[in-house]
């Protein structure tokens, strides 16, 4: 984190942070490999898409620092069978102007806590692109461990891609098992 860090408030996402939001994923689509998209998608897909991630429980959160969106962060299933619903993935974007000054940091530590306040066990995170030093060190000052890389798994920018697993538990993790229906959720349709 930079010696710089800036003042940012955590809070819940509203839909009318979507185009401050769909502005930041847009950078990460059209000029880096964090996303394997190659189109960024309007403001109404990406409304359609936090209104899914709500609609499952999930969080889906944004930081602000002096009234600007300077990132956001959401959980989604890791997997869709039923098994794997104890298990979320992490998604999380920092507008460009402000890396390195503690915002992913703050953002990730939020979903970390609701993610293990809502009962879930473990955390994973599939991070573009093994030089994307920024979200792996992110991720590594949160507690997540490289689990492994997938070599060559996406081509964007005329170049193959690797994809960087990183992990850490959640709560008690897989000490004991939960509470029947501890998430009060449906299993992932």
């Amino acid at each position: 984190m930079s010696s710089n860090p800036l003042p940012i408030t955590l809070r819940d996402s509203q839909e009318s942070d979507m185009a401050a939001i769909q502005a930041i994923y847009s950078y990460y689509v059209t000029r880096c490999c964090a996303s394997f998209e190659e189109v960024p998608p309007t403001v109404e897909e990406m409304i359609a898409r936090r209104a899914k991630t709500l609609a499952r429980g999930l969080p889906y959160l944004v930081a602000e620092s002096d009234g600007e969106i300077v990132g956001y962060t959401y959980a989604g299933p890791f997997r869709v069978r039923s098994a794997y619903r104890y298990t979320i993935e992490d998604s999380i974007y920092v507008a460009p102007g402000v890396v390195r000054r503690g915002v992913g940091v703050t953002l990730l530590g939020g979903l970390v806590r609701r993610c293990t306040d809502l009962g879930y066990r473990q955390m994973i995170g599939i991070i573009g692109d093994s030089a994307n030093q920024g979200s792996i060190g992110v991720h590594r000052k949160m507690g997540f461990v490289q689990e492994g890389v997938l070599r060559g798994v996406g081509l964007k920018f005329g170049r193959w891609i690797d994809v960087v697993i990183m992990h850490r538990p959640l709560g008690d993790a897989d000490e004991g098992l939960p509470a029947k229906n501890q998430l009060g959720l449906p299993p992932i349709p």
